[in-house]
């Protein structure tokens, strides 16, 4: 996510809740003030076509851990924070293909192709498409019921700022879901001090950008200082061995490493290592995936109420 000014909603099927659409942001009521827009850093991914199958192949992968317990009521407005390239926007839509789902984005390219990807998966589904800055959201006061934000607090300089703007769109009694990773929770066998070293990249390069791919452990003290109530996180841990070679092949390889691969020509760029170690690295982080190989990983799951 990066900083811009709001852009008009767009939606698919019919239009609703035109009074949401295109207003500027105003202030909120006594203590729920909008914060100002902090800085935004880069999206250590990148916007790539591999970068949108990783995410896809992330989400599939992982939809049941991560989804679990997660249903919205039919008719609930629901608004998805960062919603990228609507690789969580269509396990949404499968859990709760009645609600009322505003979909926002700041990455244009990104919209259109969670667009298509709903167009494919939820042909049926209506769906309010908006481009803008989740900092700067033009929705009124207690817009929505529910929001849902997966892996975009770790990419935010002020990740409690974007908690505190959020906020102010959910009515009082309404829950926000929000789902992160940790990458210090990566534990994989064959342990190499190579591949060790290519994960530390990753979170180098993460933190020198302005984000933090630590943050899953820090979502408790996010939430309430941004003022929600009855926080309450859990860990969903994904792990993979050779009984388990869908999510070796789905998670370990496809998601993991292709995300550490990702960041080879930055790291090797910035002088951070060479392309021979990186590559040294990145061989032995495999292994994790092939026949004797483990890997574990561990997503936090956090529920909050909107006193």
């Amino acid at each position: 996510m990066t900083t811009s000014t709001p852009q008009p909603t767009t939606r698919t099927a019919a239009a609703r809740r035109p009074e949401q659409a295109d207003r500027p942001e105003r202030t909120g009521q006594a203590g729920r003030t909008a914060p100002a827009v902090a800085a935004a850093p880069a999206y250590v991914h990148g916007y790539s076509p591999a970068e949108a199958r990783r995410l896809g192949d992330q989400a599939d992968a992982l939809a049941e851990l991560l989804h679990l317990g997660t249903a919205y009521p039919p008719g609930s407005r629901v608004l998805e924070a960062g919603c990228g390239v609507g690789a969580q926007t269509v396990h949404l839509l499968t859990s709760g293909p009645d609600v009322l789902l505003t979909a926002a984005d700041i990455s244009a390219d990104s919209l259109a192709l969670a667009r298509a990807r709903v167009a494919a998966h939820a042909p049926g589904a209506r769906v309010d498409w908006h481009h803008g800055d989740l900092h700067r959201l033009p929705f009124p006061d207690d817009s929505f019921d529910h929001l849902f934000v997966c892996f975009v607090l770790e990419h935010l300089a002020d990740p409690a700022a974007a908690l505190a703007a959020l906020r102010r769109v959910l009515r009082p009694g309404g829950s926000v879901t929000v789902i992160e990773g940790d990458h210090g929770s990566a534990l994989f066998h064959p342990h190499g001090e190579a591949a060790q070293r290519v994960v530390d990249l990753l979170v180098r390069l993460q933190a020198d950008g302005g984000g933090d791919g630590l943050l899953g452990r820090r979502l408790y003290p996010l939430l309430t200082a941004a003022g929600f109530r009855d926080v309450v996180v859990g860990p969903r841990t994904m792990y993979a061995d050779g009984s388990r070679p869908d999510l070796a092949e789905g998670f370990t390889r496809r998601t993991f490493i292709a995300m550490v691969e990702a960041v080879r020509e930055d790291a090797v760029g910035a002088g951070l290592t060479t392309a021979e170690a990186f590559d040294r690295g990145v061989a032995e982080l495999r292994r994790a995936a092939e026949p004797g190989g483990t890997f574990h990983y561990t997503f936090f799951k956090a529920v909050g109420v909107n006193p």
